[in-house]
């Protein structure tokens, strides 16, 4: 079973990927998911917590790679909608 800090650090890392999206659609629902997830997971029992941090642990690879992929192809221009 993962400790409280590995699932904060989790949480933490998903949330800081979550911000390098540079398109604000794809950043906010990245955000928002993440809070979902983990509050929807707060109050599972042992077993259930370690599939679900594995799950989140490959959802930070994926976010990652999209951060990533996103960044290359980034429109030229911002959003009216980022501050």
């Amino acid at each position: 079973m993962p400790s409280y800090a590995e699932v904060l650090s989790l949480y933490r890392s998903l949330i800081r990927q979550s911000k390098r999206f540079t398109d604000y659609n794809i950043r906010e629902y990245a955000l928002r998911k993440t809070r979902e997830d983990f509050r929807q997971n707060a109050k599972i029992d042992p077993k259930q917590a370690e599939a679900a941090y594995e799950q989140g642990l490959n959802q930070l690879e994926l976010v990652k790679r999209q951060a990533t992929v996103y960044s290359l192809f980034a429109a030229p221009l911002k959003s009216i909608m980022d501050k």
